[in-house]
């Protein structure tokens, strides 16, 4: 059994690799539009993306509008590759508040258990049973419209989850005998958590950090569609997809599509990445486990 299972892991590593590596230059892409947009229409290479007052409204795709115009004249394609930049910031503030606070959360839940873990395991459950969107919205509509405020109200969606990942894995942890070896030298709790637990829980992170980045895109995306994202003047995709619905059914479909194509390309990036990234963690996992039989 242990030979089927080595042998399946070997043929789907490759691909889970090649679909990695296919994720990380779609991020590059977005990378690359999100730090050079602003530059080129701060030059005057490209137009404002919320000037529109000298363009046609609901001009097609052409040679003087890639992506065509919207009810405003603005220009969907600047806009779209703006909304990339803006995307990539709420949801790397998101994710990395939400590592910050969540794995220290968790180890330190699992590690001294007791009133302390209950209480925490209380709070956090009851984030986590709340449906992602419906407390993004509370949150958002409670912090107000910004970028900062997005982030923060993502972040306490995703906190629960990292949470619940590493109180576990240091519940089971904290059990072994290199843990009791350093007790029994009188070594501290904040000393075995910072040599010992966090580079044994901290393992399965970024495949739940590239996860729930690409869980933040759509999760961003709603909150704009329903006017409780970032400000109006700052370009976003679910914004523009809100304001597009109405001109869809008249057979205007570029305001819709663009922006709706730059949200779904960036989901599956990151999708991608973490497959990778669970692929490659879960071989040097094992590895490490058959290493000990083949000496």
């Amino acid at each position: 059994m242990g030979f089927v299972f080595k042998s399946n892991l070997i043929r789907s590593a490759p691909l889970s690799y090649r679909i990695a590596r296919w994720g990380a230059l779609i991020l590059i892409f977005y990378l690359l539009a999100a730090f050079i947009t602003p530059f080129l229409s701060l030059v005057g290479f490209l137009p404002d993306p919320n000037q529109g007052l000298n363009n046609p409204i609901y001009a097609p795709p052409s040679l003087s509008h890639w992506c065509g115009t919207d009810r405003l004249g603005r220009d969907v394609c600047v806009r779209t590759l703006e909304g990339s930049g803006v995307a990539l910031q709420v949801v790397l503030l998101a994710v990395t508040f939400a590592v910050f606070v969540g794995v220290p959360a968790g180890m330190i839940s699992g590690y001294l258990g007791g009133a302390i873990d209950r209480m925490l395991v209380v709070i956090m459950d009851t984030l986590y049973t709340m449906p992602v969107l419906l407390l993004s919205v509370v949150l958002a509509f409670l912090l107000g419209r910004g970028i900062l405020n997005a982030a923060a109200a993502l972040c306490v969606v995703y906190v629960p989850q990292y949470f619940r990942v590493v109180r576990n894995q240091t519940a089971q942890v904290k059990a072994e005998l290199f843990i009791e070896a350093a007790r029994s030298i009188g070594a501290g709790p904040l000393w075995i958590m910072r040599k010992y637990l966090f580079r044994n829980v901290i393992t399965s992170i970024p495949v739940l950090l590239s996860l729930n980045a690409a869980d933040a895109v759509l999760v961003l995306g709603g909150l704009g569609f329903l006017g409780l994202g970032l400000p109006e003047s700052v370009p976003e995709w679910g914004s523009d997809l809100n304001m597009a619905l109405t001109a869809l059914p008249t057979g205007i479909w570029w305001t819709a599509f663009f922006p709706g194509l730059a949200m779904f390309g960036l989901v599956i990036a990151l999708s991608f990445i973490g497959e990778g990234l669970e692929a490659w963690i879960s071989s040097v996992n094992y590895s490490e486990r058959i290493r000990p039989v083949q000496n």
